[in-house]
């Protein structure tokens, strides 16, 4: 079956499947050498509520895990409940749903997400379900039953909603920002931010705290914020895998970190996601490290990868 068989596929079981999310993932490979660590649908609406599911790597050797999450719970106070039946699985390369699992769920304020952790082997998908490095995921919500959910209004849906995933390695030309901070020694508080740059569907921006944040005084405090979107691609969640690093200015040891994190959409502000804890400040200011000469520090971010997302 090739990408077009997958779309079709697709389309026909939307119609069949109206309380349906279907994600086709472009990319498996990152996720099995744990490149990528997990994929995460964008929301999706279903009985009122809004829902995402997402598959993860590094939860059991050689498995793919499923998790599932009512994504507005925060809104519901602390005495609500739902419960439903979620059926979920891959798709085999002939269209059918392979180890399809009908789960029972329930959620409420201290149980807001389930997991299931071998939801399918690497050995299976690879045999059953994986076409030029393409996968399909779907999940199905029914026998919903709220309570103390009174606000909640639920409109039947016409159709099941899709999204293709492609998870992509960025090219070493445009995978890098380099922010130069002069004055260092003037800033207090939260500091300043980068200006906005681009990379693949996203602006993004780097945001420095000279003093620590909220959680810490000691420290210099990085992170990537995800802003607004370049295109007219679906307001979901977008993947960075990137690096964050501190020049050394004398003897190029360089300071770094990385991360993996899914960035939602999340206006006016955007998300971010870093550390509060980067560099502890005495070896920021410890002139034999290199890091800040002359008032002045470099701050790199470097993206390995990221995602992109188009409805289907």
């Amino acid at each position: 079956m090739g990408l077009t068989s997958f779309e079709d596929m697709i389309k026909d079981e939307k119609n069949s499947h109206k309380d349906a999310h279907f994600m086709l993932v472009d990319g498996m490979s990152k996720l099995m050498t744990e490149d990528i660590k997990s994929c995460q649908s964008s929301d999706f609406h279903v009985f009122g509520l809004k829902w995402s599911f997402c598959i993860r790597s590094d939860v059991k050797k050689d498995y793919l895990s499923f998790s599932m999450k009512i994504s507005d719970e925060k809104s519901f106070g602390s005495n609500w409940e739902v419960r439903c039946r979620v059926k979920y699985s891959a798709v085999t390369q002939s269209g059918q749903y392979r180890s399809w699992k009908l789960y029972s769920a329930s959620y409420n304020a201290n149980n807001k997400m389930w997991e299931h952790e071998t939801f399918i082997s690497y050995k299976v998908l690879k045999e059953k379900c994986l076409v030029n490095d393409k996968a399909v995921f779907f999940a199905e919500i029914s026998d919903v039953k709220l309570k103390s959910l009174d606000h909640v209004t639920s409109t039947p849906r016409a159709i099941g909603t899709a999204e293709r995933i492609k998870l992509m390695e960025v090219p070493q030309n445009k995978s890098k920002f380099t922010w130069k901070i002069t004055r260092f020694s003037s800033f207090r508080g939260k500091g300043p931010t980068s200006y906005e740059f681009t990379v693949e569907q996203r602006k993004w921006l780097v945001v420095m705290c000279p003093k620590g944040d909220m959680q810490t005084d000691q420290h210099l405090s990085l992170f990537l914020n995800a802003c607004d979107y370049v295109t007219n691609a679906p307001k979901g969640p977008t993947l960075a895998v990137f690096k964050m690093r501190l020049f050394d200015q004398r003897k190029g040891n360089h300071y770094e970190k990385q991360n993996e994190y899914w960035f939602p959409y999340d206006p006016p502000t955007g998300s971010a996601s870093g550390w509060s804890k980067f560099l502890p400040l005495e070896k920021l200011h410890d002139a034999s490290n290199g890091y800040l000469v002359n008032d002045h520090l470099y701050i790199t971010v470097e993206f390995l990868f990221v995602s992109t997302t188009e409805k289907l």
